[in-house]
C-alpha cells in the first residue's frame, strides 16, 4: 500500500493535535491558542529583516490562490519579509543557516518526535521531497526535541524517512526565534521560503504535503 494511503487526514491531525494539547502544554510551544495559517504581521519582522526582500509581485499574486484544499492553512504574504537568522546542524552535526540553501526555495518544516501531528505529516514531506527535490527546492525538517539525537533518530528509522537527512536544534532556539517573531505558535510549523531566502508565507499546523494541492503549491513556488 501506497505511504499517501497509510497517512491520516489533516482533520484527523487536527483532532490529534487539540486533544494532546494539554497533556504536552507545558513544554511551552505545542498547540498555542491562534489557529493554523495566521501570519505574522510585517511590524513583528521589520525590525530584524537585514535582508531586502524583492519578491516578484506576480509568484506572490500566483501563489496565494494555490494555498487551498489541503493546505489552505498556507497564509501567503502580501509581500516577502526577511527572517532573523537561525541556526541548527546537519546530520554530521556541522553548523548550518538558511543561507547555506540560497538560491533553492525551502519549505521549513520544525518537528519534534513527541508532537503527533508532526510525527503523522513525516512521510508526506519525504514524499513531497522524493519527488519535487532538487536543485530549485528542499524540505528542510529541523528536529527541536532536547536531548540527544538518538530519540528522532530511532523515529526516523523506524518510519523509513531517510531522504529529508536530519537537522536539528536542540537548544530550540529556532523555534523561540520564530515564536518571538510572531511566525511560530505551536508545532508543527511550516515557512515557505523564496531562492532569495525571504519568507513568503507560513502555517501553524500540520497539513497533507503529499497531496496534489500541496504539490501544485510547491511547483509554483520552484518555477518563481
Amino acid at each position: 500500500m501506497s505511504q499517501s494511503r497509510n497517512r491520516l487526514s489533516i482533520g484527523a491531525l487536527v483532532a490529534i493535535a487539540i486533544a494532546l494539547g494539554a497533556a504536552v502544554g507545558a513544554a511551552g510551544i505545542y498547540g498555542k491558542a491562534s489557529p493554523s495559517g495566521n501570519a505574522p504581521t510585517p511590524e513583528s519582522l521589520a525590525s530584524s529583516s537585514e535582508i531586502e526582500c524583492r519578491a516578484d509581485p506576480e509568484l506572490m499574486a500566483r501563489l496565494k490562490p494555490m494555498a487551498k484544499g489541503e493546505v489552505a492553512a498556507m497564509a501567503i504574504r502580501d509581500s516577502a519579509i526577511a527572517l532573523p537568522e537561525v541556526s541548527f546542524v546537519s546530520g554530521d552535526g556541522d553548523a548550518m543557516t538558511l543561507a547555506d540553501f540560497a538560491d533553492q526555495a525551502v519549505l521549513v518544516n520544525l518537528w519534534a518526535t513527541w508532537c503527533a501531528p508532526c510525527r503523522a505529516e513525516m512521510p508526506a514531506l519525504a514524499e513531497l521531497q522524493s519527488e519535487l527535490g532538487d536543485d530549485d527546492f528542499k524540505v528542510l525538517a529541523i528536529n527541536i526535541d532536547t536531548g540527544d539525537v538518538s530519540k528522532p533518530e530511532a523515529f526516523l528509522e523506524e518510519i523509513g524517512v531517510s531522504n529529508l537527512g536530519l537537522y536539528r536544534d536542540a537548544s530550540m532556539g529556532v523555534f523561540n526565534t520564530l515564536k518571538r517573531e510572531g511566525v511560530a505558535f505551536g508545532l508543527p510549523v511550516t515557512l515557505m521560503i523564496g531562492k532569495d531566502g525571504c519568507m513568503l508565507g507560513a502555517m501553524n499546523g500540520p497539513a497533507e504535503w503529499a497531496s496534489e494541492d500541496a504539490k501544485a503549491l510547491i511547483a509554483a513556488l520552484k518555477a518563481g
